[in-house]
This record gives structure tokens, C-alpha cells and sequence, in this order.
């Protein structure tokens, strides 16, 4: 027989479990439907912050010039950025003496501040210094009249100045490879046409390649670099000689940056030397490497008046004029301190040819070079692109050169060692990246 109080008891515990289960249920079930709620919502909020960053990327891409956009950080600021980073780091990046500024320029600019030469100057700048020029390149055989002479707040205004007056979008500018990154994104900015011509193996102008690429690609202007930032390449007699046979009868204007003029280690040459031709160069000059006075940004241009006006038209509107200060400094300089100069450039040939033999002996293939302070010795032997080349260097031996990609699509297989520094400081360097070769496997 069953107890039927027993089975009246389970029937109840029956009916309170189903009846708590059921509970159970709806709970979970508007759990999820409550999540479910959460979750749309959470993604209608991410879809409508999506749409609003794709507009906002679609505005910013809009915002700004597409010239100014394609124009990339200097490769050679960025590696001298990542020095800081590296504790003990000798760096041999920058192209910049250790030399102080010479006394008689210090003296002048603190002058025209006492006597309150402070004001603004003529457009083309003093007529002074714009005088001293002409005469630094008479002694150069190179003639330009007072008035064809513009002061520029240091080369980089200059250069900028003159591809603002010439280039319209989609003119073509001849422009060497490796060189000066500064040449690249100055024609990026004005929209034009980077045509790039290939050195020699000795850095020497390939003319064979340049004169097909004029006759091919009919370029407005033509760039040239003497002494060469990066490999330290002059122009020689020769060469002058060639390219005015190649260019004296050819539609085509000549940007000549001489920068380094003060620091050529032979005889110089340039093609403003030659009169039948001058009316189409356009000469870049200055004063920081020669006076060691980077920081206070005086350079040149020199050019044909019908030139020059046209270059007056961007330099008033970018600037006004040069630091007059720095003017009246740079023109005591011209008249008293070119024995500071000498003095420079002496120490500068000695650090050359130490960096040059040092190299040799690592068994570095180098080509000497003939002006400027650097050096641009082949890596290709190692089988490095020259960037990780430099990174390792940087971050195993604590040592900063620039890569020569920094310098155009021919500077890859190379990199650039400055040698504007203290012989103590090269050494320390070149200890280090010597012992860090050691340890390489180039098999």
C-alpha cells in the first residue's frame, strides 16, 4: 500500500519546483532580451561613430594641399630624432661645423642691435652685403651685379623661392640622385615632376644618362649640387666643360646650390663661371656652413635681373627680408673673417681623410671626397637595406649615421657619416661602428 501523505508531499515539491524553474526561465529569457537590447544599441553607437570617422578622415583628407600631403619628414631629422632615445648615442648625423661663430660677427650683430639696426631692410637685402657677395664671387670667377643678388633667410628660402617662380604643375625638374631630400619636396610642393638623373659610381654626372633624359623628358629646369650633400662631389673642369656643351643650346634653367662653395678641397668650377650660359643659371649660395652660423639663417641667390624679379615676387610676400641682424654679421664676415674660415676648413680636410683611411681599413668601399663634410660609403656588401643598417648601428652600437635612402632612391646601398665634428668625437664613433662590423656575417 502507498502512504498517501507521502505522495501528497511530492506532488507539492513537484509543483514548487516546476513553478520556481518556470521563474528561472523568464528571468534568463529577459536577461538576454534586455542584452540583446544593450548589444544594438551598443553597435548602432559604434556604427554611428564609424560613419562619423570615415566623414571626419574624408574631410582631413580634403583639408589639406595633396602636394603638401605626398611631401614626407626629412629622412635625415628623422634618424637625428631617434639619437635622444639612445642613452650614450654619438651621433655623426647632422650637417653642422662645431665651430663657434667668428668673434668679428658675434661683435657686429650685437652692434647693429646697440645702434638699432633692428628695422626692416630693403627687400633684396643691405646693400652692403648684397656688395661683399658680388665681390666673394668675382674672387670666384663667377660675376653677378649687386642687383642680381637677393638675401634669403639661408638657402632652404632661396631654393623654395626659386621653384615657386618657375614651376608650374607638371613641369619636369632634372634632379640627381643621390642629393639634397630638400630638392625632391620642394618640386612635390608646386606640383610638378621629379625626374630623377643617376651619378657614376664616383658620384661623377653620368652624362650619357643626363643627356638622353633632356632630350627625352624636355625639362624645365635642371639642379645641381656642388660640393655634394651627401657623397662630398665636386664639379670639376671637365665636367663645367660637358655640361655647357650638353645645355648651351637646350631650353633649360640651371639651379646651382653652392652651399658648401667656402668648403671645396680643390680647384673650383662652376657652370655660372661660363658667361654664355649665366643668364640661365640660377646660383644658391650662404653662409651657415662657411661661417658656421646655421642657426641664424643668411644665404643667396644670384641670378639675371629678368630672373631675380620674378624670385623678388615669392621672397617679399614669404618673409620681407632676412634678419637684418644676421645680415650686417654675415657682411663683417665677408670682410673680416675669412681668415676663420680658412682655419675651418683646414681641420675639416684633416677629419676627411682620417674618416676616409678609417673606413678603408674597416674594408668599406668609400670614394674620397672632394668637398662639404661628409661621406658616403657603400654597405652593400652586408646585404642591409641602409635603414636597418642604421637602426642596428644606432641600437647595438650605439652609433648615429643617416641612411642614404634619406637622399633619394640612389642613396639605397650607402650611408652618410658626417665629419663636422671633433676628431675625439669621430673616433669614439668610428671605434664603435668598427668593432660592430667585427661581429657581422657578410659570408
Amino acid at each position: 500500500m502507498y502512504n498517501v501523505n507521502n505522495i501528497t508531499k511530492s506532488t507539492v515539491n513537484k509543483q514548487k519546483y516546476y513553478f520556481y524553474l518556470r521563474i528561472v526561465y523568464k528571468i534568463l529569457i529577459f536577461i538576454l532580451l534586455y542584452s540583446k537590447i544593450l548589444i544594438m544599441k551598443r553597435l548602432e553607437k559604434y556604427k554611428h561613430l564609424k560613419v562619423k570617422t570615415l566623414v571626419k578622415d574624408e574631410i582631413m583628407d580634403n583639408l589639406f594641399s595633396s602636394n603638401v600631403t605626398n611631401v614626407e619628414i626629412s629622412g635625415i631629422r628623422k634618424f637625428f630624432n631617434k639619437v635622444s632615445k639612445v642613452e650614450g648615442a654619438v651621433s655623426l648625423t647632422l650637417g653642422q661645423p662645431d665651430f663657434p661663430v667668428p668673434k668679428n660677427i658675434k661683435n657686429a650683430m650685437i652692434q647693429a642691435i646697440n645702434v638699432n639696426k633692428t628695422e626692416y631692410t630693403a627687400n633684396a637685402g643691405i646693400m652692403e652685403l648684397r656688395h661683399e657677395i658680388s665681390k666673394l664671387l668675382r674672387g670666384m670667377d663667377i660675376n653677378y651685379l649687386v642687383d642680381e643678388i637677393t638675401v634669403t633667410v639661408g638657402g632652404s628660402e632661396a631654393l623654395l623661392c626659386i621653384f615657386a617662380a618657375f614651376l608650374n604643375a607638371g613641369d619636369k625638374v632634372l634632379i640627381p640622385t643621390p642629393t639634397y631630400p630638400a630638392y625632391e619636396s620642394c618640386v612635390k610642393i608646386f606640383g610638378a615632376e621629379i625626374v630623377n638623373y643617376n651619378l657614376n659610381s664616383d658620384f661623377t654626372i653620368n652624362f650619357d644618362s643626363l643627356n638622353k633624359l633632356i632630350n627625352e623628358e624636355k625639362p624645365k629646369l635642371l639642379v645641381l649640387s656642388h660640393p655634394s650633400n651627401p657623397t662630398g662631389a665636386i664639379l670639376s673642369r671637365f665636367e663645367r666643360d660637358k655640361l655647357f656643351e650638353i645645355l648651351k643650346e637646350k631650353d633649360i634653367y640651371i639651379i646651382s646650390d653652392e652651399m658648401y662653395s667656402s668648403l671645396c678641397y680643390e680647384k673650383y668650377y662652376s657652370l655660372a663661371q661660363i658667361d654664355e650660359i649665366r643668364n640661365r643659371v640660377i646660383l644658391v649660395g650662404g653662409f651657415s656652413k662657411m661661417f658656421s652660423m646655421t642657426g641664424l639663417r643668411v644665404g643667396y641667390v644670384c641670378a639675371s635681373k629678368y630672373i631675380t624679379d620674378n624670385i623678388m615676387k615669392v621672397h617679399q610676400y614669404n618673409v620681407s627680408c632676412a634678419t637684418s641682424i644676421s645680415q650686417w654679421g654675415a657682411c663683417e664676415g665677408l670682410k673680416y673673417s675669412m681668415g676663420d674660415v680658412t682655419i675651418m676648413k683646414t681641420e675639416f680636410e684633416k677629419r676627411k681623410e682620417y674618416v676616409y683611411i678609417r673606413l678603408r681599413e674597416m674594408g668599406m668601399d668609400t670614394t674620397l671626397p672632394r668637398g662639404a663634410f661628409y661621406i658616403f660609403p657603400s654597405i652593400k656588401k652586408f646585404s642591409m637595406s641602409s635603414e636597418e643598417f642604421c637602426t642596428r648601428l644606432l641600437h647595438e652600437a650605439k652609433v648615429a649615421i643617416v641612411p642614404g635612402s634619406a637622399f633619394g632612391t640612389g642613396g639605397e646601398g650607402y650611408i652618410r657619416i658626417s665629419y663636422s665634428y671633433s676628431l675625439e668625437v669621430l673616433k669614439e664613433g668610428l671605434d664603435r661602428m668598427e668593432k660592430w662590423l667585427k661581429t657581422l656575417d657578410i659570408s
